[in-house]
Order: structure tokens, then sequence, then C-alpha cells
């Protein structure tokens, strides 16, 4: 009986993988007919990824000077490519991205062009939705039917479903991110699985680097062999700064930038001009509720982040910190690292590498929850799929665009809260502090519900069977 039971469990998770990988998929390839800039299909960097992978596909090389001068780029760039390569002594042409988005993209560049470059990426969104689906049931012994609606919320909404098909490389990066805690939380090392995993995060971006470095402490601190592991990673850290010194003639790949070297250096595109930590901490709030990039604008229900997380900080589940560690590295870079919390690109994207962890930490709460509070949850997160969905509607209507032209959009609810309860911090904190201090005390409420609900019994979770 028990057999037949574990079977018919296993058969209920693999059909709940596939539903939620399908809704991820179908969600982000909705979002490929809309553009990201008026006039263009692809803006910002996402140029410089394809144009990459278009070199890789054909010609086995990074060098994208030919590509450039034969302008490839026009049929998904419109009539303008935003300058960003440097002309080497050798007169190639290096995109300042680290590459494994480009190699991931080339084949179904090469094969399908722009569009099959952002299918791939609508796959991976499924894969990753499957992924969190997994890791929530087998590892952190969430409820299935809780699991699987907090998934289906979560992936047909911003900004997963958004950047299911933007060419950057912030969904694969947090596909890497939750493989590196499904293999963390497993029963034994498995350490060249989660050193590939690590490894890949910086060769996506080099400001994935802390996430990564937290997450090898993290097997460093709990696996008894750690010195073989270490010296892989220590050995694979090298080739990367060396292979980095010998392509791209510095320590990361903005030494071959134009457009970066303008901000103080290949260091200085990081960070930016002028750090001031008063408008970095103001991040804290604006990453939640800026009025065009702030995450909980878009889909309210990232607001339960703060209440889950401090009832996680005070309960310590098992493996909590392999949860939270890593989530806290990314939050530290998107607010305080990062040159910019907005540009041209959809809002929360520093902060996707990290999100599913931010949502396994608020699926694990709400499993503790009581009927209310999951009610309260799932129209919350019913609110977000309808914005999504509006936002569809204007893109196809050419009312919005993805990068930055989206505050445009015609969603009733958008456009009655954010004149009202959405600062702007995008231009430096100028107007009323009055929003500033409603959000201040709005987090300090969620909070102090949170470790209200850590010092009440746990509400029994819904049935398993």
């Amino acid at each position: 009986m028990t057999a037949v039971t574990g079977t018919a469990t296993e058969r209920r998770l693999r059909s709940a993988m596939v539903l939620v990988a399908a809704v991820a998929i179908a969600a982000a390839a909705l979002g490929i007919g809309v553009r990201t800039g008026f006039g263009h299909h692809v803006s910002s960097d996402e140029p410089q990824y394809l144009l990459t992978a278009l070199s890789l596909f054909e010609d086995r090389d990074l060098d994208v000077s030919d590509e450039i001068a034969e302008r490839r780029w026009a049929v998904f760039g419109g009539t303008y490519l935003p300058r960003q390569t440097a002309v080497l002594a050798d007169g190639r042409e290096l995109s300042p991205h680290d590459p494994l988005l480009a190699v991931v993209l080339a084949p179904a560049m090469g094969l399908f062009g722009w569009v099959g470059a952002k299918a791939t990426l609508s796959l991976l969104a499924g894969a990753l939705a499957a992924l969190v689906l997994w890791v929530a049931v087998r590892r952190f012994a969430i409820s299935l039917p809780l699991a699987t609606a907090g998934v289906l919320v979560a992936f047909p909404s911003a900004p997963f479903a958004v950047y299911g098909q933007l060419v950057f490389p912030e969904l694969p990066a947090a596909l890497a991110v939750t493989g590196a805690v499904a293999v963390l939380t497993g029963d034994r090392p498995r350490p060249l699985a989660l050193g590939a995993l690590i490894t890949a995060l910086p060769w996506l971006s080099v400001k994935y680097l802390l996430p990564a470095a937290i997450l090898a402490a993290l097997a460093l601190m709990r696996w008894p062999n750690r010195k073989p592991f270490a010296a892989w990673l220590a050995v694979m850290g090298a080739l990367y700064l060396l292979i980095h010194r010998l392509v791209w003639g510095g320590w990361t790949v903005y030494a071959s930038g134009v457009h970066f070297q303008n901000d103080n250096g290949e260091m200085g595109v990081m960070i930016g001009r002028g750090f001031k930590i008063v408008a970095r901490l103001l991040r804290l709030v604006g990453l939640f509720a800026d009025e065009g990039y702030g995450i909980a604008t878009w889909q309210p229900a990232w607001l339960l982040l703060i209440p889950a997380l401090v009832a996680v900080l005070l309960l310590r589940p098992p493996n909590w910190e392999v949860l939270a560690a890593p989530l806290a590295g990314g939050w530290l870079v998107a607010a305080f690292v990062a040159s910019t919390m907005h540009g041209f690109w959809w809002p929360g994207r520093q902060l996707v590498v990290v999100l599913p962890l931010a949502l396994l930490i608020v699926l694990w709460w709400l499993d503790r929850a009581t009927p209310g509070l999951r009610t309260a949850a799932a129209v919350a997160g019913a609110s977000g799929v309808v914005a999504y969905g509006w936002l569809l509607a204007d893109g196809y209507a050419r009312q919005i665009a993805w990068a930055s032209e989206f505050t445009a959009t015609t969603y009733p609810v958008y456009r009655l809260i954010e004149p009202l309860l959405l600062p702007d911090y995008r231009s430096g904190f100028t107007g009323s502090p009055l929003p500033l201090l409603g959000w201040l005390a709005v987090f300090g409420l969620l909070a102090w519900y949170g470790y209200r609900s850590a010092r009440e019994p746990a509400n029994p979770p819904p049935s398993r069977k």
C-alpha cells in the first residue's frame, strides 16, 4: 500500500510539474509578440546577446564586428544600434557581456532567428517553474496543492513571465540558483553538479558573483569532504579571470565596452557614478514599490516576502539558510552594487536571479498559514496575473513596450494607485515624503505580522494525499 501511495504521489507531482511548465511557457511566449521598445523587437543589451549568438553559430567566435558592419541587427533592432563595443587593436569587437547566454541561444538564433532565441528562453521559464515546484515539494515539504497554486500564480505574472522571453541572463541565472539549492538540500553531496551550476553564474554575468559565492560557502560549510570542491572552484575562478584577461583585455567583459568605459572603467559600470548611500537605501523600498520599477507594483503578492522572511528567520526550518543567504546576497547586489535599479528593461531585473528563493520562502510560510491568509494571498496573486494579461493586451495594441515604456499601460488599478501610492525613485527622491513613510509603515506592519505568525502554532497544512 505504501509503494502504491508513493507511486501515486510521484505521478501527481509529475503531472503538476508538466502543468506549471506548460503555463509558464505559454505565458512567457505570449510576451514575444510585444515589442521591447517602440519601433524594434529588442532593445538595450538584447541586440548584443543576439549578435554574439549569431556569431557563435555562423563564425564560431565572439567577434561581432562583421555582424555590426553588415547590419544584421536591423531585422530585430530597428534603425539604430546603441554603440556598446570598442574596436580592439586587432579590429575585433566583443560584446561587453558574459557569453554563456549567447552560447545557450546560439542554435535557436542561428536556425530560427530572434523569435527562436526568445522561444528558447520561454522553454527555460517552463523548466524553472517545474524545478521550483519540485524543490518546494521534495526539499521543503510544502504541500503539492499549495505549491502548484503558488507557481501557477508566480510564473504567469511579472517579472518571471516577462523575463521568460526578454533576452537577458536573468532567467537562466535563476534556473542555475534554483538548481544549486536543489543540490545543496539533497541527501548527499554532489560537488560536480553544484560546481557546474555555481560556475555558470558568473559566466552568465559577473553581477551574479555574490550569490554564487554564498552558495559555494554554504556547500563548504555543509559538506565534510570539502577540499576537492574548494580546489575545483579555485581552478574555475582562475580560468574565468585568465580567459577574460586574454579575450576581453580586462578582469571582466566590461573592458571591451566603449559605452561602459564612460562609466569610470570596467568596474565603474557595476556601481555607477556618484554612489550615495541614502539613495541606495531608498532602493530597499523602491525595489518593491517604485512607480514603475517595483516588483510589487505589478505583482502585489511579492509583498508577502516580508512577513514570510521574518517568520523563516525566527523559526529556522531545515535548510532555511540555503534560501535566505543567497536571497540576501542577490538583494544586496540589486540595492547597493548595481548601478541602477531601473533602465531600458522590465522591473525587477536585478532580483530575478534570486526570486525563486523568495517564492519558496513565501510558499513555506503560506503552507503553515490560516485559510484566510491563503485566500488573501490568492487574491493578491491573481491581481498580478490580471495585470500581466492587461499588459499583454496593451502591448499587442502598441500601447506599451517592455522596456521603459510600460508605465503607459491602461491597466486601471495601476492608473488609480500610481499617482497616490507609488513614489518615483528614478530621479532621486524629491517628492512628498508621505508615500515613502507610508510604505515604511506597511513594511513594518508586514514584518510584525510575520513575527506574530512565527509565535503562533502552525496551522495544519492541507492534506498531502
